[in-house]
């Protein structure tokens, strides 16, 4: 039997992975990962104790044990320190993907088979399935075979959740087969209102709980508001990136992302248009502002870099036609996806089938066949 530990988060999705899991009869263990307690006193709300509170009453419904497991340091290192890097080099890092690829299953799933767990199990809307036939299945010598023959065949693959208002497949992109293999996804095959059926079925507490907004380690604070506190301010000039003129000041690069309309400050004098963020411009800390629409420059892109590639199976060596997901609430777009030469360099070059809105160094793409999660990348 299956010794399964369920990171647990307070909310309605965690807590019905572990009843599933418990329901189907495996031995099942719940766990809070403790990764931040806004000690530093940011503005906002940062609900851990009640998180905390509630994933703990829900694994007393369930008759399960429960843990909390402090990994506050190698959150601060791994996370919140990439975050910080980024910001403060004009990138637009995803702390979310990161928290899945370098935590939940890296020092967490680490954490988990040390004290003899056989899977981590999470509440992603995502789905798990095994890429073996039944004649491998029924035969295990013919499975070995069959991966002599091709040792880079990947024995899982990761496909989208089946509700699309819910899938969360964007943020595994960065995960490796390895962690794939040890990953438990029990509800990526649920609409969100049938699993909120279940929870209140169960009686769970957490059954009528809203739905976390927040980043994933600083809850509801605004991220403005986290990098006023730990990044310093640098101001520069605002440009108008059609003609160069300097129009205006902004207190420093960090607080604005390409393709921003709100909060930059400067008046448009007209009543039918309004700036947007265009770019960033680290020799003079210039920020590039124009009339937002489709000849602004800079803020729509037909063809980009990305590098620091990862793949969940087989890496994709030669041209070929895929999709992506620029980002995590975006449809899936077709792409002419061409790798460098060099495998080593884990960089490639994208070319969109249609022209994207507003892409940003440092942002996240996932890329897809179909419902078929391939891997990821970062934006050059």
């Amino acid at each position: 039997m299956e010794r399964i530990l369920v990171a647990m988060s307070g909310g309605v999705d965690s807590s019905v992975a572990a009843l599933l899991l418990k329901q189907q009869g495996f031995e099942v263990v719940g766990a809070y990962m403790k990764n931040w307690i806004n000690e530093d006193n940011v503005i906002g709300d940062c609900p851990w104790m009640q998180d905390i509170v509630d994933a703990r009453a829900v694994a007393d419904q369930l008759g399960i044990e429960f843990r909390v497991v402090n990994l506050m340091e190698d959150y601060r290192r791994l996370v919140v320190d990439y975050l910080l890097d980024g910001y403060q080099r004009g990138l637009t890092p995803n702390p979310d993907v990161m928290c899945n690829r370098e935590m939940k299953f890296g020092v967490f799933a680490k954490y988990a088979q040390a004290e003899g767990f056989t899977a981590l199990a999470t509440g992603h809307y995502a789905r798990r399935v095994e890429n073996i036939s039944e004649v491998e299945r029924a035969d295990p010598s013919a499975l070995k075979r069959s991966n002599a023959l091709n040792p880079t065949h990947a024995p899982f693959s990761l496909l989208e959740g089946l509700d699309p208002n819910k899938d969360q497949s964007y943020f595994l992109a960065l995960l490796s087969q390895e962690q794939l293999r040890f990953a438990r996804f029990p509800i990526g095959h649920l609409p969100k209102p049938e699993l909120r059926a279940l929870a209140a079925d169960a009686k769970l507490v957490t059954a009528t709980k809203k739905d976390s907004q927040g980043i994933c380690f600083i809850g509801q604070v605004k991220m403005a508001d986290f990098l006023t506190a730990y990044v310093p301010e640098h101001p520069g000039p605002i440009i108008r990136a059609t003609d160069g003129k300097i129009i205006g000041e902004h207190r420093g690069l960090h607080y604005y992302t390409i393709g921003q309309r709100r909060g930059i400050r400067i008046p448009s004098n007209t009543d039918d248009k309004a700036y947007v963020v265009t770019g960033k411009r680290a020799s003079d800390h210039a920020l590039l502002v124009a009339f937002d629409g489709p000849e602004a420059p800079g803020l729509w892109t037909s063809e980009c870099r990305v590098h620091s590639l990862s793949f969940i199976g087989e890496p994709i060596n030669e041209p070929r036609l895929i999709e992506c997901r620029v980002r995590y609430r975006d449809p899936r777009v077709k792409i002419e996806f061409t790798p460098d030469a060099l495998a080593s360099n884990l960089s490639a070059h994208i070319k969109f089938e249609i022209p994207q809105r507003a892409l940003a160094s440092g942002q996240i793409m996932a890329l897809y066949d179909g419902e078929k999660l391939l891997g990821g990348a970062v934006f050059a």
